[in-house]
């Protein structure tokens, strides 16, 4: 990998970065251990994204689902995703009212600020596909009528390994919805002592009092589309892309949203940084999470390999053209 520091490197706003500071503190304060995915998660949802977290049960991702909705005072609702899951369970249904003699809208559980989306992986292709339209478009449409969901509006889907039993792969179509996919793994030694000690940790939710408020969401979230790129750092991305596009390990390369997306994750990773531009260690440093599950190996086509062909971006992409 090669890096290149930026030696001029400028703050924006210094309260907005208390408020993002108090928010990765709070956080950490639950999810033990976990800072570097905190920031991650952090980072999808400044970029108006959608994270997937992927992996083993009991290792906190409905805990850290829970804590991001409490700490930034965002409503949410969980749905546990099962072979027998309904689109109408997600996206809500019309019941007659007999008093009125007519039908009336009763809203599912996506209508919240942050959806929980629970081992999404266990129901069938018809139900996952519900989440499509609400993540790309921040809407659902349902018996020809559009309603639009709360604004703003962040999935957290959390899959099982397809390995486990009763699992159906997500389409490329939906992983693609997904700005950034991330796993949490076991803690660490010391980390774990500790968790030990405590015990579960999901009763320190109910003490955890909101950092910031909707409306500094919604600063923070400008702020990062109003991260600078220079035409360097573009030339970067561009390399990037096109040797996704042409290297034979690569079944097919990165799509130009999947460049887009790229793109919006280092901003908002500069941001966390007190960056005001995005340097190309910023690239760096999301492009795992952004690209490996958009990736499948040539030569392994049935699995993603997005791991090993993410690492074969930063090594052999240089940042200098």
């Amino acid at each position: 990998m090669i890096n290149r520091s930026s030696s001029s490197i400028t703050t924006l706003d210094a309260s907005l970065h208390d408020s993002i500071d108090g928010v990765v503190q709070r956080l950490s304060g639950i999810l033990l251990g976990k800072e570097p995915q905190i920031k991650q998660a952090l980072a999808c949802l400044f970029a108006r994204g959608h994270l997937l977290i992927e992996d083993l049960p009991g290792m906190g991702k409905t805990l850290l689902s829970h804590a991001l909705a409490r700490v930034l005072g965002l409503s949410f609702n969980r749905i546990q995703f099962t072979s027998d899951l309904l689109p109408g369970d997600i996206v809500g249904v019309s019941v007659f009212d007999r008093d009125s003699s007519t039908f009336r809208f009763v809203p599912g559980p996506v209508f919240a600020q942050v959806v929980l989306a629970d081992e999404v992986n266990r129901a069938t292709p018809k139900s996952q596909s519900a989440l499509l339209e609400a993540m790309e478009e921040g809407q659902v449409t349902v018996e020809g009528e559009t309603r639009s969901l709360p604004d703003p509006f962040f999935v957290i889907a959390t899959q099982n390994p397809s390995t486990h039993t009763g699992t159906f792969a997500l389409p490329e179509s939906q992983l693609d919805r997904f700005l950034m996919r991330i796993e949490l793994g076991y803690p660490d030694p010391d980390v774990e002592r500790e968790l030990l000690r405590q015990g579960d940790r999901r009763g320190a939710l109910e003490d955890l009092e909101p950092a910031i408020s909707a409306e500094r969401l919604a600063e923070i979230q400008s702020a990062v589309d109003a991260i600078k790129v220079s035409d360097p750092l573009i030339d970067y991305l561009q390399r990037l892309l096109h040797f996704s596009r042409h290297e034979p390990d690569f079944a097919y390369g990165l799509s130009p949203r999947g460049g887009l997306a790229l793109l919006k994750g280092a901003r908002a990773w500069a941001l966390l940084h007190r960056r005001s531009h995005v340097v190309p260690e910023d690239v760096q440093a999301v492009l795992p999470a952004v690209v490996e599950h958009r990736l499948r190996s040539s030569a392994d086509f049935s699995g993603h390999g997005g791991g090993a062909l993410a690492q074969k971006l930063l090594s052999n992409v240089d940042v200098v053209g």
